[in-house]
């Protein structure tokens, strides 16, 4: 059970979190989740007095060591990726960060002028392989439940027909493609969901170096 820092009920947690993440609970309920609410609490923040709704240019604008500071929930050890574009499509860019036991092995970062979200998120995945030795074992965690789907779900079947799909061509083939192959020759490599925008730290920190471009050009 936990308490919503939402709207401050108690819930369940989702038996899905509860088998990937052991003895982590959510800040808030499936239903504020979904609805975006955040309450007077900051999701996932260490105490509750360094408030902002996520989205407010504040909170937008945390560093990477600014988000190790507010955030301390969800898994500790893995490669945690993100990507996007603003807006979408438009200028992006994609962050990756290879961590063991809460903390930095490695990390890379990057941009490109014309782009899209999901390009972004298969880049952060493709660029997070690299950062872990071969032979180690390691999740790669991504906020993208497409670009799950299309590794773990699809892109099979499109190998099977000559990389194509049954209503025309696979969007983003020079990056599916590549990452599907580097997965399979990594079978120490997992990939995996987790939720966005849930006060997960890793993943807020991935969040943050997807946007450095962002302060870099700024």
């Amino acid at each position: 059970m936990g308490t919503c820092q939402g709207c401050g009920q108690e819930f369940t947690v989702p038996s899905d979190l509860a088998e990937r993440f052991p003895g982590w609970t959510p800040p808030r309920c499936p239903a504020c989740f979904r609805g975006g609410s955040t309450g007077s609490a900051k999701r996932g923040a260490k105490g509750s007095a360094k408030g902002g709704a996520r989205g407010s240019p504040h909170e937008d604008d945390l560093t990477p060591e600014q988000a190790l500071e507010r955030y301390d929930e969800g898994p500790d050890t893995g490669v945690f990726t993100d990507g996007s574009a603003e807006p979408n499509p438009g200028p992006g860019g994609w962050g990756a960060v290879y961590v063991v036991a809460g903390e930095i092995v490695a990390q890379d970062h990057g941009h490109e002028a014309q782009t899209t979200n999901n390009r972004m998120e298969l880049m952060a995945l493709l660029r997070g392989v690299e950062l872990v030795p071969e032979g180690v074992a390691a999740t790669l965690y991504t906020d993208s439940r497409l670009a799950v789907d299309t590794v773990t779900k699809w892109a099979p079947g499109w190998e099977r027909r000559g990389w194509q799909r049954k209503t025309g061509p696979v969007q983003n083939l020079d990056l599916v493609r590549p990452l599907v192959e580097r997965l399979r020759a990594r079978p120490e490599l997992a990939i995996a969901w987790l939720p966005a925008h849930q006060g997960l730290r890793w993943n807020e920190y991935a969040d943050r170096l997807a946007s450095a471009w962002r302060r870099e050009q700024g």
